[in-house]
């Protein structure tokens, strides 16, 4: 093993490469964590090197990017498109489009092996690699030519693969199947990663029973919030108005269940539902046949100060998840002041415990829809649920105090690593 560099002063900066396979700005937690994370780090004094596929995430002035240039086969307005016979440039793109081609998804694997070649010449330019979530072959290879590594992994996607079989059939069922076969290469690579970052307790416990990774292996940092940009409004609320955030429409995220609850409330109970996020068909049909297109929009792909308006103009957000692993979006609406009505899974009994939230049993829609007329229906309660949320938010949950104990993580892996190659050396 031979080290490219000794590991960093422990009072300096750190030389931080920050990889993300893909980084969608604004929907989905991957770019809004790439971005925070860059943008605090370097205001501590660290410097940041972003890697990314697309789409690309917004970064902050101080934060360099580098994109890992792939065939982007996934991108809108012509998702699993064909490419040109031009675009093919190396065997990781026929590769990539291969998988494609037979229904698999190609983006982690492939990623991290563009990533290991990039990187190759390029390992003593950083004192670690954050890798966020691609969890593919080529970062263990970054990490076997010395570069310490840290990995993020916000919940086994396993969790994602068991609720979507569980909804699917037929030809639909082997179709997901496939899609989902890159969770056994990531179950093997996280097995295999020496530190890895996760952001709650109970996604630590899923990885320790999915991936079977060493609980000893983990340590957590909770996702933060941009508790200046999501504030509470200072214009008045839109009575009877929900949001729900489901960057994908996906069993996982229980947009059925809330249909379900939304149809057996009372008419006059609630006005309007916003969901930040695109509809599917069969979402568009399960409203049509609820009779509630009238009443129900979708908004995607909007800016941080939009969303942050649009949480604080609602009297609650809706998380009817079958699971998560954090929530950002139950945070980013304590810290706008908005009541959460969320199911009882994963990381959300943590999130809005202390009075800034209502729990609900997953899928029980009868359960959901009691508990959004009640809280509608109590402005006093709104507001003691609104004041405890951002109370907590502010004080738990500040993407600074995040970097903060990144970055000691960071300092921890790298003495690790240290120490390993001292240890080699000596034997």
């Amino acid at each position: 093993m031979q080290f490219a560099h000794e590991p960093a002063d422990e009072a300096g900066g750190l030389r931080v490469a920050l990889s993300s396979y893909r980084s969608k700005p604004h929907s989905g937690g991957q770019g809004i964590y790439v971005r925070n994370l860059s943008r605090e780090l370097v205001a501590l004094g660290h410097s940041v090197e972003v890697f990314s596929g697309a789409p690309l995430p917004e970064l902050d002035p101080g934060v360099g990017l580098t994109k890992v240039e792939g065939l982007d086969l996934y991108r809108e307005p012509d998702p699993f498109r064909r490419p040109h016979l031009r675009e093919f440039r190396s065997d990781l793109d026929v590769l990539e489009y291969a998988t494609m081609c037979t229904a698999g998804f190609p983006e982690p694997r492939v990623f991290s092996l563009r990533l290991a070649r990039m990187l190759r010449s390029r390992v003593g330019d950083f004192d670690v690699l954050h890798d966020n979530q691609t969890l593919g072959p080529g970062i263990l290879a970054l990490e076997r030519r010395g570069l310490p590594v840290l990995t993020t992994i916000h919940h086994p996607i396993s969790r994602d693969r068991r609720l979507e079989l569980e909804q699917a059939t037929g030809w639909e069922r082997l179709s997901k199947r496939r899609w989902y076969g890159f969770v056994a290469m990531q179950r093997r690579v996280a097995r295999r990663s020496s530190h890895i970052l996760t952001v709650s307790e109970g996604s630590a416990q899923d990885i320790v029973t999915d991936f079977a990774v060493p609980a000893e292996r983990i340590d957590v940092v909770p996702v933060g919030v941009a508790v200046d940009v999501f504030t509470p409004p200072t214009a008045p609320r839109v009575p009877g108005r929900l949001v729900t955030i489901a960057s994908a429409d996906v069993p996982l995220k229980g947009v059925p269940v809330l249909i379900e609850a939304l149809q057996a409330m009372a008419p006059d109970a609630w006005s309007e539902l916003i969901i930040v996020g695109t509809a599917s068909e069969r979402t568009q049909k399960s409203l049509a046949d609820a009779g509630l297109l009238d009443r129900v929009s979708f908004r995607s792909g909007i800016p941080d100060e939009e969303l942050a308006a649009l949480i604080g103009s609602a009297q609650a957000l809706v998380v009817p998840s079958r699971y998560e692993g954090f929530s950002l979006p139950a945070v980013e609406a304590m810290a706008c002041g908005t009541p959460v009505v969320a199911s009882a899974v994963g990381a959300l009994p943590t999130l809005v415990s202390g009075g800034a939230g209502v729990l609900v049993p997953p899928n029980d829609s009868v359960a959901l829809a009691n508990s959004l007329t009640e809280v509608l229906a109590s402005p006093s309660r709104r507001a003691a649920m609104g004041d405890a949320g951002r109370r907590r938010a502010v004080e738990t949950y500040s993407w600074r105090a995040v970097a903060e104990q990144t970055a000691e993580l960071y300092r921890h892996v790298i003495r690790a690593r240290s120490q390993q190659g001292t240890n080699k050396e000596n034997n």
